[in-house]
């Protein structure tokens, strides 16, 4: 198995970290040729999704990783991630992947003082610590969108066919079994 990490802008590192400890491969997608590399599956990191939308179509890696998450490879994307897969963003006409029926708000909890940690339920798992940084969440989900986690009644966590989108940082705080998770659909 080897996963690919989107590795041009965010917390990328701290994913090859989680996968590090896994015993998992990775590999670095930076430009079109990695993004046409095989793999197995694919991380979205956590950072800034203007600037991730904007260069993987500039990097010539969109297509690529469109049609394969659309294909059905399976998808980890974490806060920005999560904005970079969802088919709506609010307030916003320009969408990214677009392959995950759900509504965003991008930077729902406010700016970076917004920032907060706290522990909850995540189905499947239990509770589980939870980072969140200038954090998305789902403000509507399609009905086929399975909903994972939530926090203060808003949707922190799902799951549609082999897409998992997280409006926190799992590797942020060292935790492994939402990578496990993914890497079973792998």
């Amino acid at each position: 198995m080897n996963i690919g990490i989107l590795a041009v802008q965010g917390a990328f590192a701290e994913q090859e970290d989680i996968l590090k400890k896994l015993g998992v491969p990775y590999t670095e997608i930076r430009c079109a040729d990695d993004a046409d590399q095989p793999f197995d599956g694919v991380i979205l990191p956590g950072g800034e999704s203007t600037v991730q939308g904007k260069l993987v179509e500039e990097l010539g890696i969109f297509a690529s990783l469109k049609q394969r998450i659309s294909q059905g490879m399976p998808v980890l994307g974490t806060c920005a991630g999560m904005i970079l897969l969802a088919q709506y963003i609010e307030n916003q006409r320009k969408t990214y992947f677009g392959t995950m029926p759900i509504t965003v708000r991008r930077n729902a909890y406010g700016r970076q003082l917004g920032s907060f940690h706290t522990e909850a339920f995540f189905q499947g798992i239990g509770r589980i610590p939870m980072t969140f940084i200038r954090a998305p969440f789902v403000s509507q989900a399609n009905d086929a969108v399975q909903v994972l986690a939530t926090v203060d009644d808003r949707i922190v966590a799902v799951r549609y066919q082999n897409q998992f989108a997280l409006a926190f940082h799992p590797e942020l705080d060292d935790e492994v079994q939402i990578h496990q998770l993914f890497l079973q659909c792998c």
